[in-house]
């Protein structure tokens, strides 16, 4: 019996200590895609964005990203749309935070006013497309809890499988799986499981170029939604590094006058 016990409580230690490894590593990891990507300064990006519904028609926007990386804070990003006419000069505003909500505006021009974005809506469609406004915030890692999965080869890249558990609490995800890239430490595949923890959306990552010897952006994203069969495709162009921005580039006023 005493062996009995004793084999028990091994067990139990076992579990815990790789449960909490698995934590430690998942953090780990991620902490090491986050470092890899920090001192960009900003960026600025045209884009491609293809709408496709379930019959496989397609509608096509254009807009332009740029981003201030702001240290020991989220970034800020103004998104502008400039094509088709009727959401022209639609402009989106994101302040990401780390350990409190985000804050996101929108300016809508056929309105004339700027809309702030309830906390509680983030997981709300952006514009028709199939990212959520939560999909659109950077990625900041005290956002999350982590948990190193497994390795497995996805398209032929060794990566890591990490969980990801959102702690704001109006996230409309229980989870996401990450696949990263080994080698480059950059991530390849996102899924998404809604509130019921039912597999949402699998977002993939294409194209990686690297820009200024050190940062990789993805030159296409494909977000595929597996519960209403749409899906919307960014193509990115045209990247420009070390543009001099500030934050006055990225106030509240800027949204009605981006262009």
């Amino acid at each position: 019996m005493k062996n009995i016990g004793l084999i028990i409580v091994l067990s139990l230690i076992s579990t815990l200590t790789f449960a909490q490894t698995a934590e430690q590593k998942g953090l780990q990891i991620i902490t090491e895609v986050d470092k890899r990507d920090i001192g960009f300064g900003d960026t600025k990006a045209t884009l491609k964005m293809r709408l496709i519904n379930r019959k496989g028609d397609e509608s096509l926007r254009s807009l332009k990203i740029t981003t201030l990386e702001v240290s020991g804070e989220g970034d800020k990003s103004l998104t502008v749309f400039s094509s088709p006419r009727d959401i022209k000069g639609t402009a989106f505003l994101s302040y990401t935070h780390a350990l409190v909500a985000d804050e996101q505006w929108l300016y809508l021009p056929a309105l004339k006013r700027v809309k702030r974005i309830s906390s509680r809506n983030k997981s709300g469609p952006f514009l028709g497309s199939e990212f959520a406004f939560e999909d659109l915030s950077s990625f900041e890692v005290a956002k999350f809890d982590y948990k190193y999965l497994k390795d497995e080869v996805i398209d032929g890249i060794n990566s890591f499988v990490i969980e990801l558990t959102p702690k704001y609490e109006h996230s409309g995800y229980t989870k996401e799986i990450v696949w990263i890239d080994q080698q480059r430490y950059i991530v390849i595949k996102v899924d998404y499981f809604d509130r019921k923890e039912t597999l949402l959306k699998t977002q993939m990552f294409n194209k990686y170029q690297q820009y200024l010897n050190q940062y990789w952006r993805a030159g296409e994203q494909i977000m595929s939604n597996h519960q209403n069969g749409k899906s919307t495709v960014l193509v990115w162009e045209n990247y420009q590094f070390g543009l001099g921005l500030t934050d006055r580039d990225f106030d509240k006023n800027t949204l009605k006058r981006a262009r």
